[in-house]
């Protein structure tokens, strides 16, 4: 139980420490209110909002006009850079707090055998003789 509870902690302070550190960005396109594109790794594709007048049937008269209803946003989360917390912040009153909290809090679940037998290791002597018998001592 000791074990597994010590695993599950590592396991989440090794992620906490790796989800602390990591930093990512995330790139959208919108065009008006509508999401095009967005992307995780690199820059959103655009979308080209070309728009032609075709209404004129002359060829040379075809009007292109460029669309500016689009935006891109761009989402930024920094990840934290420096994580070594130096030790010599803490004034001397707050480390011997520290460390007698850890030292007590470590030894609250260290558990005493109340059932301690003192001879459980020694091995009963070798019986030749039965005394009892020998002396015609009997409890009544």
């Amino acid at each position: 139980m000791k074990e597994t509870l010590r695993q599950i902690v590592s396991v989440t302070m090794a992620l906490l420490v790796l989800f602390s550190t990591m930093s990512f960005t995330v790139d959208m396109h919108y065009c008006g209110d509508l999401l095009v594109d967005y992307s995780f790794f690199e820059t959103a594709d655009g979308c080209d909002m070309n728009a032609s007048a075709s209404g004129i049937t002359d060829e040379d008269s075809v009007m292109e006009m460029e669309m500016d209803c689009c935006t891109d946003l761009e989402i930024i989360l920094e990840g934290q850079d420096d994580l070594k917390i130096s030790f010599d912040q803490f004034t001397f009153e707050q480390q011997i707090f520290i460390s007698t909290f850890y030292y007590t809090y470590v030894n609250l679940f260290e558990s005493v055998d109340k059932n301690l037998i003192s001879f459980k290791e020694y091995s009963p002597p070798l019986l030749i003789r039965d005394i009892q018998i020998l002396d015609q001592t009997f409890l009544i």
